[in-house]
């Protein structure tokens, strides 16, 4: 498990499970607890939705999202398919798809403070 820090917790949980088709793991909004996963990976990495409440974590994810850099990189087998239909689901992307010399990247904001980065590798 890791943990993303948000502006809200019960509105990340919608993002997160509505826009971005991550799976509920956990969901307790009376202690804005929301842990969710990837569907196609229900046992790996869990997303722990975790509330910026406290000025150390409102700092730290204000610092990364100004800097441009995202909190969390996700890995695409097809990056245009998952752009098209992220983006068909009312995702804001920040920057279309661009290749580089590792791949193909794009990047969104999840509306909860946070940049996300989609990357597929070169084949």
């Amino acid at each position: 498990m890791t943990s993303i820090f948000v502006n809200d917790v019960n509105t990340a949980y919608e993002i997160y499970t509505q826009q971005l088709g991550f799976k509920e793991l956990m969901y307790q909004p009376e202690h804005s607890l929301a842990i969710v996963v990837s569907p196609e990976q229900p046992d790996g990495t869990a997303l722990l939705l975790e509330p910026n409440d406290n000025p150390i974590a409102r700092t730290y994810q204000q610092g990364i999202h100004d800097s441009g850099l995202p909190a969390i990189v996700l890995y695409s087998d097809d990056l245009d398919r998952d752009f098209e239909a992220l983006r068909s689901n009312g995702v804001s992307f920040r920057q279309d798809p661009v290749e580089n010399e590792y791949g193909k990247t794009a990047i969104f904001s999840d509306g909860c403070g946070n940049l996300i980065q989609i990357h597929q590798q070169r084949s």
